[in-house]
């Protein structure tokens, strides 16, 4: 066996798009290795390949829904109050990504109609205009802005409450708790609290949906006689903190890469054909997912050679399958004309995201007419200014000082 991975997995990165060098370094000695949980010794597993990430993704012998008595590695509030607990831990209803097999596919399929790419295509439009509105503020304003809090931020906030039905007035009630939420440095009694706002808010929504129904999802997921009032909200709930800040960092991240990389900006500009492609490809090396995605064995069983036990964690890193040299003919090189065709920011499985053809369409409308529109956009402050955030579920900058 090789040595252990120390306590938890390394989160700081040296330059600002590649992975940690101690992960990468994981990666290049052993795919799979121990990883040690916490500092009292519990030790899990952590994948770094390609090849192996999808293949525990795929395993339905590693599952979501996490068990105790063994601890969490990440934090859930909901479960830290619990002390000595037995069995499976519990699950906001409706929140489908912890859950396993039929609970899963029964919430999970009352949501794949809505997210096809025949619907995602039908929605182009609207996310035109919404980004069109935001671009129209930014040049308004001046000459300077953070594009975080004036476009990185809104445009996938104001799409998702337009698709789920949430009044755009109301949209400031619930960004600054799903930034709590997804934020790992903060109490539990924090991330309750605002998980307890966002519930009860996206309640109070719901009943008046189910009032007076409109041409909305939230209108939808509430007349539906098979889902109860609690899964209805916990599913808008997954929706409205998921399918906002991963696509957020995405943007604002990504439009970093994209400036301090003036050539790949450039190119864009000069073949917008390209965009769908250097999608994927920022999607490939920027790594947002930094936390990796963890399962939890639910027998003893033998894998790639090794003895895992049932209840220990397996992390798969994500950052570092989608720089796998087995995959990626040149990882470290950024190339939005390259092919970036597998990479795993979505996942793999039946647990792959839901939201994934939103997000491209967000992501692909945002860059081409940000580029478009402002070509000589640049950054206002030096890079090694730009603050990085890594005590969130997702990397990204908590702000991008712009102007043009």
């Amino acid at each position: 066996m090789n040595d252990t991975v120390p306590y938890g997995i390394p989160l700081d990165r040296e330059q600002r798009y590649d992975p940690p060098a101690a992960l990468m370094a994981l990666h290049r000695e052993a795919p799979l290795r121990r990883l040690r949980y916490y500092p009292d010794g519990t030790l899990g597993w952590i994948v770094t390949d390609h090849r192996l990430g999808r293949k525990v993704l795929a395993d339905t012998r590693f599952r979501s829904q996490l068990h105790a008595p063994v601890k969490v590695p990440i934090p859930m509030p909901q479960v830290e109050a619990l002390g000595d607990f037995e069995g499976p831990l519990p699950v906001t209803p409706g929140m489908f990504i912890e859950m396993d097999g039929a609970d899963h596919t029964r919430l999970r399929r009352k949501l794949t109609g809505v997210f096809t790419v025949r619907r995602m295509r039908l929605l182009e439009p609207r996310v035109a205009e919404i980004v069109e509105e935001r671009l129209d503020a930014l040049e308004a304003a001046g000459g300077g802005a953070d594009l975080v809090a004036e476009f990185a931020l809104p445009v996938p906030a104001l799409v998702i409450s337009e698709l789920l039905g949430v009044p755009r007035a109301d949209q400031d009630r619930f960004t600054g708790d799903a930034a709590t939420v997804m934020t790992m440095t903060v109490s539990a009694e924090e991330k309750a609290a605002a998980s307890e706002r966002i519930m009860a808010f996206i309640a109070a929504l719901a009943a008046s949906k189910r009032a007076e129904p409109q041409d909305d999802l939230l209108s939808d997921l509430a007349a539906d006689e098979d889902l109860s009032e609690a899964e209805v909200i916990g599913i808008a709930m997954l929706l409205l903190v998921a399918g906002h800040e991963t696509t957020a960092k995405m943007i604002g991240l990504g439009t970093m890469a994209l400036l301090e990389n003036r050539d790949q900006w450039d190119l864009l500009r000069e073949r917008p054909e390209l965009m769908a492609n250097g999608v994927e490809e920022l999607l490939r090396y920027i790594g947002v997912i930094h936390t990796g995605i963890i399962r939890q064995a639910a027998e003893d069983f033998e894998f790639e050679g090794e003895q895992i036990k049932a209840g220990e964690y397996m992390t798969v890193s994500v950052q570092t399958a989608n720089r796998d040299p087995e995959q990626f003919a040149e990882p470290d090189v950024f190339d939005v004309a390259g092919n970036a065709k597998g990479h795993m920011t979505f996942g793999h499985g039946v647990h792959q995201c839901l939201g994934q053809q939103l997000a491209r369409v967000e992501m692909r409308i945002a860059f081409q007419r940000l580029i478009a529109r402002l070509p000589g956009l640049r950054l206002a402050v030096p890079a090694a200014q730009v603050p990085m955030r890594t005590d969130q579920n997702f990397y990204g900058v908590s702000e991008l000082p712009v102007t043009w």
